[in-house]
């Protein structure tokens, strides 16, 4: 407990998790420090194309092979699983609808890319590596969770619109989902080359542009708590906390079976407690629109998101280290 403990103190003094207090502080006290929206969606892109990029250029340096063949379709199946079990828990503990359980186990089921950017940065703090195809993995649980979210919504009693065409292009073509994998695909081309060449815009100055991006979420998941009255129920909140565990433990079970490292471990343990406030929300507004949307992003970016940026990430860390015996 000590260690958790420790871990954790070290992790909140860390740049980047300050940067998201000062956000949520400055929102919470009603400050009018905002971002312009083009700035804050250049920060977003940059972050996606970094990240994707190192991952295909870790890639070309690993070679495909079958722990990547296997990691690619574990990453698969947890993000289909994970809807199913938040739906259940949700519903046990809150009194939304059956479309909102849907559409909130979604989001469960996805992941947050800037979650999983603050544990890589941890873990590199600390000098442990991880698996390079990790991103690899990251992309692939995007999407499938939609689609059990959708077979939630359409068998337990909710309603999915049949926009046929139309989700399937807001799936696939997402714009984070289409910068993510096709900078990983340049990266994979290009290689060790590629990533020396650019090696000066997208390594050095990644951590300071992760920091102001941190700020903006903090100020977005502030407002959002502030708006959150008649919103957010106890058992909701509950619900924001727990799921969390849930999937980390599903993702430790899943990093063990595959033989990953004690950081490709904590990866996807991160990746499975995660949740989706880019990708999902789209769809969702396409396949569920009378779906409550503030629920969602609520509980995905103002509880879920500071829980496993503050405390989530370490105690992931020293579980997998104490299961592992790293």
């Amino acid at each position: 407990m000590d260690g958790i403990l420790a871990l954790a103190a070290a992790n909140l003094v860390s740049p980047i998790i300050l940067s998201f207090v000062l956000g949520l502080a400055a929102a919470l006290a009603r400050s009018d420090l905002s971002f312009p929206e083009a700035i804050a969606k250049g920060l977003s892109l940059y972050l996606l194309f970094a990240i994707g990029f190192k991952g295909g250029a870790g890639v070309a340096a690993h070679g495909v092979d079958a722990r990547l063949v296997a990691a690619l379709l574990a990453g698969v199946v947890l993000s289909l699983l994970l809807p199913f079990i938040a739906f259940v828990l949700l519903r046990s503990l809150s009194k939304v609808s059956a479309i909102d359980a849907a559409a909130v186990a979604g989001h469960y089921g996805s992941i947050s890319i800037v979650t999983f950017v603050a544990a890589s940065s941890l873990l590199t703090g600390l000098g442990i590596a991880a698996e390079s195809y990790m991103v690899a993995v990251a992309a692939a649980m995007e999407a499938p969770a939609i689609l059990s979210a959708l077979w939630l919504a359409t068998k337990r009693g909710g309603k999915a619109e049949q926009v046929g065409g139309e989700l399937w292009r807001e799936i696939l073509l997402n714009g984070s989902i289409v910068l993510l994998l096709g900078a990983f695909a340049i990266g994979w081309v290009t290689g060790e080359k590629g990533l020396a060449e650019i090696g000066s815009f997208i390594v050095e100055p990644f951590k300071g542009v992760l920091c102001l991006f941190l700020l903006d979420m903090g100020l977005v998941a502030g407002r959002g708590l502030r708006g959150s009255r008649g919103v957010l129920s106890p058992g909701a909140v509950a619900f924001g906390l727990l799921m969390p565990l849930v999937g980390a433990v599903l993702g430790l079970a899943g990093g063990l079976a595959l033989g990953l490292s004690l950081g490709g471990v904590v990866l996807l343990m991160v990746l499975a407690a995660s949740a989706s406030y880019i990708a999902v929300p789209a769809a969702m507004r396409v396949a569920l629109p009378e779906a409550n949307p503030a629920l969602s992003l609520t509980l995905a970016l103002g509880v879920t998101f500071p829980f496993n940026l503050t405390f989530g990430i370490p105690l992931y860390m020293m579980l997998a280290a104490a299961v592992t015996g790293s």
